[in-house]
């Protein structure tokens, strides 16, 4: 599902990525899996103050969660702290199956 959204969005993998490692390494969280995600971008600096991300999150049935966050302050040693700590490093990872694949 999270491949299929890409593509009707136009998002590439590295805009993916963050949902297929939290997927690998949690499982589906349902909503808690935004947080995670969120964590995942902060944890590899890829955000910037003054960025805005887009999150989208689906539910079973109808639900759906949009969420917009903007950067207020510089992200600085976030990979220290939070829940990606003991393995940021590790991250991504590629085992070839297509649960966690980005291409």
């Amino acid at each position: 599902m999270i491949r299929e959204i890409g593509k009707g969005l136009g998002l590439e993998g590295s805009d993916l990525e963050p949902a297929f490692m939290t997927l690998h390494r949690f499982g589906n969280q349902s909503s808690s899996s935004l947080w995670y995600e969120l964590s995942y971008m902060e944890a590899k600096q890829r955000i910037d103050k003054g960025d805005r991300v887009w999150m989208l999150g689906l539910g079973s049935g109808l639900k759906c969660t949009s969420l917009i966050f903007q950067c207020i302050r510089p992200i600085v040693r976030e990979a220290q702290h939070g829940v990606w700590a003991d393995c940021i490093d590790m991250y991504p990872v590629s085992r070839g199956d297509k649960r966690t694949s980005l291409s």
